[in-house]
């Protein structure tokens, strides 16, 4: 018996028909096909059990309004104190360091667990009056290990919307690691399982969101790489404004419109990512969809494709990058003037 699967391929990747498509792409075509399947169904030696770091349950907290944030962040730097300790203690003293910095007095945490990969979401600005909020939402091998990358990542987008926002606009940002991110090396990268078990703590944190902010509030998502497949599993959730997709393998859908949001999709590319590489194919094997299908910076995907200058993966909020100027934009609603693509 031979295996059976359903096979697409996004616009962008094939363009014209069969006969028309040159030798070398049906070649990689067909040596894309056979990874996917070997990644899919061979267990990875990343998959081999890690040694598990202490730490506390989360804390136990009221309803989050803008009443309660004080209370809350007091009671989420507090846990994270007690898990830097119990890591310092089970001998880890790089997570130890993590949770350290995460507790000090000027950190505002909305969400802390020091369990496992952990889970952190962080505030920058004053949420409880903000009436322009960013939530960034990145993907693979983001963890309480690597999260001075995504802060860094955070503090560098609010930089930009304090100096660009207009007299009287507040913005906030909120870094939302509220997930279990897939490693780069690993077939859970390739499938969208993760994003389906995060898309609705997603969706339940923006729900929160709305319930914070003093007046109605306008929300936008900036989804990275993996993110991108969160954000587009949460789309059709509570209320956002804008979605941001950068640096995305693709979806899972194909097209903008199958996103079932009311929010404006826009998508962009650095010249320089790597990302461009990776064909936008998608498989189903033994239930398992493998792949992510149309890029979305194409134009069968129908979304609003901005500039993001010559970076690379990793560059797309780099202070003064064109990518960075343009996201700002999107979030202050500043729409004509984003520059496309």
């Amino acid at each position: 018996m031979g295996l059976g699967f359903g096979f697409r391929v996004g616009a962008r990747a094939v363009g014209g028909r069969a006969g028309d498509r040159p030798a070398a792409f049906r070649r990689l075509r067909r040596s894309l096909l056979a990874l996917l399947i070997t990644a899919a169904v061979v267990l990875p030696l990343s998959a081999a059990s890690q040694p598990r770091i202490p730490a506390p349950a989360p804390a136990v907290l009221a309803p989050l309004t803008a009443a309660t944030l004080e209370e809350a962040y007091a009671a989420n730097r507090a846990n994270a104190a007690e898990a830097s300790r119990m890591a310092e203690a089970h001998g880890d003293r790089r997570r130890a360091a993590v949770d350290r910095a995460l507790a000090a007095p000027s950190r505002t945490l909305l969400a802390f667990d020091g369990r496992g990969s952990g889970r952190a979401t962080e505030v920058f600005g004053d949420l409880a009056h903000a009436d322009r909020i960013a939530v960034l939402v990145l993907g693979s091998d983001t963890t309480l290990d690597t999260y001075a990358r995504f802060r860094a990542t955070a503090t560098a987008l609010y930089g930009q919307l304090a100096r660009d926002a207009p007299k009287g606009t507040r913005p906030a940002v909120v870094a939302w690691l509220g997930y279990e991110t897939p490693a780069t090396i690993s077939t859970t990268v390739l499938t969208p399982t993760r994003a389906d078990q995060a898309a609705p703590k997603l969706r339940e944190f923006i729900r929160q969101l709305h319930g914070i902010t003093a007046r109605q509030a306008h929300v936008t998502l900036l989804c990275h790489s993996y993110g991108t497949v969160v954000c587009a599993r949460a789309a059709a959730g509570p209320r956002v404004d804008d979605i941001a997709l950068i640096g995305s393998p693709g979806t899972g859908v194909d097209s903008a419109a199958a996103l079932h949001t009311s929010a404006r999709v826009w998508a962009a590319r650095g010249g320089g990512d790597w990302i461009a590489e990776v064909p936008h194919v998608r498989a189903d094997l033994f239930g398992t969809s493998v792949g992510f299908g149309t890029d979305p910076v194409s134009p069968a995907f129908g979304a609003r494709v901005f500039a993001a200058g010559d970076g690379g993966h990793s560059d797309y909020f780099t202070p003064g990058s064109v990518s960075l100027a343009n996201l700002a934009r999107i979030v202050l609603g500043d729409t004509s003037e984003v520059t496309r693509a």
